[in-house]
């Protein structure tokens, strides 16, 4: 644990959203019906290089919709969900759950 990271405060607002915080996010290939699922500390940007010609794994399935997204204060925590959220054998029936969640509480 760094001592910089100390003042990040899980829940924090996503207007003052710290470069120390690291996202968990699923992109879908609506043209092709297919996940992606990765961790990052620059999320605009790497959605951006999923979309461009620079994207060499994802680029066949383009263009990429930003789905879901889950922020950490480590790096390491965001490498453990997104090992958990890959090892998952139907994302789409994740998704629907946390839909169907959100839409039973709110």
């Amino acid at each position: 644990s760094h001592p910089d990271k100390s003042g990040l405060v899980a829940g924090s607002s996503p207007v003052s959203r710290s470069s120390m915080t690291f996202s968990v996010y699923i992109l879908r290939s609506e043209r092709f019906d297919r996940y992606y699922i990765g961790q990052t500390n620059n999320l605009k940007l790497r959605v951006e290089i999923h979309n461009s010609p620079k994207a060499k794994w994802t680029k066949r399935y383009q263009p990429w919709v930003l789905t879901y997204i889950e922020e950490f204060e480590s790096r390491s925590s965001a490498v453990r969900r997104e090992r958990y959220l890959k090892s998952l054998k139907n994302i789409s029936k994740f998704l629907k759950e946390i839909e169907t969640n959100r839409s039973q509480i709110g």
